[in-house]
C-alpha cells in the first residue's frame, strides 16, 4: 500500500488545488476543521466525564472508605470482637470504627445541619492534608475541639477559634420531658475536601467526644473499612457479610453511591455516541470534497491513464488525498483537546466573565472544580475512529476516479 514517488507528488498535487480549484480547497479546509472539531470535543468530554467519575471516587471514597458495617438499632455494642474479624478478612487493608448522626449546629444565631462524625486519630489525620485554616492536633478526646467543613463555615460564619453548639435533640429525659442536649466545641481546624455536600455538613470530632455527645457509652455506629481492590469490593466482602447477617449489614461503596455513579456511566457512553456523530458529519465533508476533487479532475484522470497510470495508482492517490485530511484533523483536534483541558480551569472563568454567569457552582457540580482525567486508552480508541471513519469516506470518490473511462472522457478533446 505504499506509494510510489509518481503516486506521492500526485496526491500532493491535489491536496494542495489550484487557483481555479479554490472553492475544493475550501471545503477540503472545512472537512479538516470539522474532524479537529469533533476530535477534540471528544476528548475533552471524556476526559472531563473520567475526571468527574475519579474525583467523586477519590474523595467520596477515600473519606467514607470503600464500605460500612451497620447494626441493626444503628448500635454496635461488640465491634471489638467485629473490627478484629473485618481486619482478618483477606483484601481489608484498612478498617476502623466509626460514629456517625446528622444534628444541628449553631453559632451566633445561625443554625445549620451538620453531620457529625467520630473519627479515631488515624482517621482524623488523613484529612491533615486538606485543612485550610488552623490544625488537627488539638482534636483530643475530652479537649472539646473539632474541625468543621469550608462551607458550613461560611454558613455559619464561624472561623477558627470561635465556639460553636452541637445540639442533640436525644438527650436526657427529664419530669418535664426530653431536655435537648448542647454541647459547646471550639473550631480548631477548617477544612474542604472538594465535594460540597461534605463540606457544607461534616464535624469531625475524636470517637470519644462523639460518644459522650450522643450518649452511646461504648458503643459505635458503624465500621469503615477499604480493601485493595475497590473495583471487586462486593466479592472481597462477600464472606464477611455471610457472618455477619443477622448481626450488622455491609454496605459497599457502589451501593451507597450507585445512583450517582450509574448516571456518570450512562451520560459518558451518551456523550460518546452524540459526539462520535459530529466526528461522522465532519467526515462527510471529506466524501463531498473528494467527490467534487474526482469530478473536477476527470480529465486528468483519463490523461494520466492513458500515460499508462493503473486503476490501484489512482485508487491510492485519491485515498491518500482524504485520508490525510482526515488524519492531520485528528492531529491537529488531538493538540486541540489537550490544550483546552490543560487551561479549562481559566477557560471556564474567561466564559464566566464574558457571560456573566456561573458556570460552576459546586452546590449543583458536587466538585469544587473541573476535573479532567485522560485515558490514553480512549484516546487511542478517538483517534483509530477517526481515523477509520476518514479513510472509509474515500473509498467511493477513489473507487469512481479508479474506474473512469479515459475513451470516453477524451472521446471529443
Amino acid at each position: 500500500m505504499l506509494l510510489s514517488p509518481f503516486e506521492w507528488t500526485i496526491a500532493k498535487r491535489y491536496m494542495l488545488p489550484g487557483k481555479g480549484e479554490a472553492f475544493i480547497a475550501l471545503v477540503a479546509g472545512i472537512s479538516l476543521v470539522a474532524v479537529m472539531l469533533g476530535v477534540a470535543a471528544l476528548v475533552i468530554v471524556m476526559s472531563v466525564m473520567n475526571g468527574f467519575r475519579a474525583e467523586l471516587f477519590d474523595k467520596i471514597v477515600g473519606l467514607n472508605g470503600h464500605a460500612i458495617i451497620q447494626a441493626y438499632g444503628g448500635r454496635l455494642d461488640n465491634w471489638q470482637a467485629v473490627l478484629k474479624e473485618v481486619r482478618e478478612t483477606p483484601g481489608v487493608t484498612r478498617a476502623s470504627p466509626l460514629i456517625e448522626q446528622p444534628l444541628l449546629g449553631s453559632f451566633n444565631g445561625r443554625v445549620e445541619a451538620v453531620l457529625v462524625r467520630g473519627n479515631t486519630a488515624e482517621d482524623i489525620k488523613r484529612i491533615e492534608p486538606k485543612v485550610q485554616a488552623g490544625e488537627l492536633a488539638p482534636l483530643r478526646p475530652g479537649a472539646g475541639n473539632v474541625a468543621i467543613g469550608s462551607r458550613l463555615a461560611e454558613n455559619l460564619g464561624a472561623r477558627v477559634g470561635d465556639s460553636i453548639t452541637i445540639i442533640n435533640p436525644q438527650g436526657r429525659s427529664t419530669p418535664f420531658g426530653t431536655v435537648p442536649r448542647q454541647i459547646a466545641y471550639h473550631v480548631s481546624a477548617i477544612f474542604e475536601i472538594g465535594v460540597y455536600d461534605y463540606d457544607q455538613a461534616f464535624v469531625m470530632m475524636p470517637i470519644k467526644d462523639a460518644q459522650t455527645l450522643m450518649l452511646t457509652g461504648d458503643s459505635i455506629g458503624m465500621i469503615e473499612l477499604t480493601t485493595n481492590d475497590p473495583d471487586n469490593v462486593a466479592q472481597i466482602l462477600g464472606p464477611l457479610t455471610q457472618r455477619l447477617a443477622g448481626q450488622a449489614i455491609v454496605t459497599d461503596w457502589k451501593q451507597i453511591n450507585a445512583t450517582l455513579f450509574e448516571a456518570l456511566a450512562v451520560e459518558r457512553v451518551a456523550m460518546f455516541v452524540v459526539l462520535s456523530i459530529i466526528v461522522l458529519v465532519a467526515v462527510f465533508n471529506i466524501l463531498s470534497s473528494l467527490i467534487m476533487l474526482v469530478r473536477a479532475k476527470t480529465r486528468d484522470i483519463a490523461i494520466l491513464r492513458t500515460m499508462g497510470a493503473t486503476r490501484r495508482s489512482l485508487l491510492k492517490i485519491f485515498v491518500t488525498t482524504g485520508f490525510l485530511v482526515g488524519a492531520l484533523g485528528t492531529v491537529a483536534g488531538l493538540a486541540l483537546g489537550f490544550v483546552f483541558l490543560f487551561f479549562r480551569q481559566s477557560i471556564v472563568r474567561g466564559i464566566e466573565i464574558v457571560s456573566g454567569q456561573n458556570l460552576w457552582d459546586p452546590s449543583i457540580r458536587f466538585l469544587a472544580e473541573l476535573p479532567s482525567r485522560t485515558d490514553p486508552v480512549e484516546v487511542v480508541v478517538i483517534s483509530v475512529m477517526a481515523l477509520v471513519f476518514s479513510f472509509l469516506a474515500t473509498l467511493y470518490p477513489a473507487f469512481k476516479a479508479a474506474s473512469t473511462d479515459p475513451v470516453q472522457v477524451l472521446r471529443y478533446e
